[in-house]
């Protein structure tokens, strides 16, 4: 399965989680993906998230999707709304928030998952295994996580394409992650980048798209990408292994 079949199966899954959900993004953050020509992989995120609300976003999204309503039928407009006050508002969204560090917390991988207050949360993850199959980072169907940071997949060939869509301010990124179809706009995805993404490996560099390239350091090579509000092209890179 190629990353984009990937990223419309899972908008499909979590559609109806995200009319009431939120979307965690990155924000300041430091990550590391290791990659070996032996095919072991160890990746690395520490820092912090932030959620977009993506409830009203989607919901007009999929709303245009629909056939026009009979003349004379009432919209959603129309329809009288339930009062709810703002504190209380508030509370339901803090309340969600932590559900969703409890439930990170849960995953494989996660050695702290805190909300720390005002949708912001603090992350530490590291996982580490062989690349025998995709990696996805993060994908968590309790949290309403859909869009992804980076992604691995294993091609044949005997080769690697990592992307990192999640790192940049490129609705063009989203798209070839399968994700185009996420509403919100750059600005609500990328706002708050300002972090440092890093590609570490030995394997054979077949092709990659930062324009300072690698550094050699002790026979590996070494890519470091800056993540910005102003980071328009998604990090990627093609690599293949010894044997």
């Amino acid at each position: 399965m190629t990353f984009e079949h990937f990223g419309r199966l899972a908008l499909a899954f979590v559609a109806p989680l995200l009319l009431a959900g939120c979307l965690l993004v990155p924000s300041k953050f430091i990550s590391t993906l290791t990659i070996n020509k032996d095919h072991s992989f160890a990746f690395t995120y520490k820092g912090e998230v932030m959620a977009i609300d993506m409830g009203e976003g989607l919901a007009k999204g999929l709303k245009s999707d629909e056939a026009p309503e009979e003349e004379g039928a009432s919209t959603t407009a129309d329809r009288p709304k339930p009062e709810k006050s703002s504190q209380t508002l508030n509370a339901d969204d803090e309340r969600k928030h932590k559900a969703i560090a409890e439930a990170l917390s849960k995953e494989v991988g996660y050695k702290s998952a805190v909300y720390l207050g005002k949708g912001r949360y603090a992350i530490d993850y590291a996982v580490s295994g062989k690349l025998t199959h995709h990696f996805i980072y993060p994908y968590n169907s309790d949290a309403e996580i859909v869009l992804p940071f980076v992604m691995v997949e294993v091609r044949n060939g005997n080769s690697v394409r990592l992307r990192a869509p999640g790192f940049a301010n490129s609705s063009n990124s989203r798209s070839k992650s399968g994700m185009g179809g996420v509403p919100g706009g750059d600005g609500d995805f990328a706002k708050y980048l300002d972090g440092e993404f890093t590609l570490d490996t030995d394997a054979e560099i077949v092709s990659q798209n930062n324009e300072e390239g690698a550094r050699k350091e002790k026979g590996r090579s070494i890519i470091v990408w800056k993540a910005t509000p102003l980071t328009k092209d998604a990090p990627s890179a093609v690599l293949r292994f010894a044997n």
